[in-house]
């Protein structure tokens, strides 16, 4: 039997419902499956815990990259910074059955890449900073700008070895690429831009060689070919969502 590659992002399981999705997922249908979940579960640690379980209970293999909800600091204390989330977020990760490193299937390679946003898609304007939930729920070392906090994570990414692996898969949180956005978006929701993602990461997948890259993080729903590579998102959103999202689980690939 092939094995499965599914894909979800944005699950948000802050919400009733959105949980109640992830519990009523079958637990017979996707054993010998591999799930990609692209960031923003929830950033309350026991929940995380609880949703990643109750997923490595039904999956093969739950592969997870964090999103930006995953390293709020809302309610922490004070010297607390996102980094030490991310930190706590590795290892919580690892003891509920997931995991954010590369996973291998004979001559295909699943890679996580980690991200963040660096304004390479436009400058925020006074009205995104103080609408945009990071700059209040996040808190990043004192000396550490914008730049710091992207490179922080996306120099991570560069030592993960293709060798060997004849398919690669890549999956994010964050957006490569801005054109990945819709034309007909309304351009009051383009306030967003600069806070969606960073080219410098489009470059990483490239160089790795990757086929098909799943992101999330936007809540619209896509699948497109660019110049080689598939760029898919599968976001379950937020409830009220539906008519951009869609509340299912996508078979991306079979290994």
């Amino acid at each position: 039997m092939a094995t499965r590659v599914f894909a979800v992002s944005d699950i948000h399981v802050d919400f009733d419902v959105n949980f109640q999705w992830v519990r009523q997922l079958s637990r017979a249908d996707y054993r010998d499956d591999v799930l990609i979940l692209a960031g923003d579960v929830t950033h309350k640690p026991a929940e995380l815990a609880s949703c990643l379980h109750e997923l490595a209970s039904r999956f093969a293999n739950v592969l997870f990259v964090p999103g930006n909800h995953d390293v709020w600091v809302l309610g922490e204390a004070p010297q607390r910074t996102s980094l030490h989330k991310f930190e706590e977020v590795v290892a919580l990760v690892e003891r509920n059955g997931a995991s954010m490193q590369p996973y291998r299937r004979g001559e295909v390679l699943i890679a996580p890449m980690l991200s963040w946003y660096d304004y390479s898609f436009g400058e925020p304007s006074a009205e995104l900073y103080h609408l945009w939930m990071d700059f209040h729920a996040c808190r990043w070392p004192a000396d550490f700008t914008p730049k710091d906090v992207a490179n922080y994570f996306m120099d991570r990414n560069p030592q993960i070895s293709s060798q060997g692996a004849g398919k690669i898969i890549t999956f994010s949180h964050f957006l490569p690429r801005i054109d990945l956005i819709p034309a007909q978006v309304p351009s009051r929701h383009r306030l967003l831009d600069p806070v969606l993602g960073s080219s410098r990461l489009d470059r990483q997948i490239r160089q790795l060689g990757s086929s098909i890259h799943v992101y999330g993080h936007s809540h619209i729903n896509r699948r497109i070919a660019i110049d080689g590579v598939t760029y898919i998102n599968n976001a379950l959103g937020y409830p009220g969502e539906e008519r951009i999202t869609k509340r299912q689980l996508l078979c991306i690939d079979e290994l």
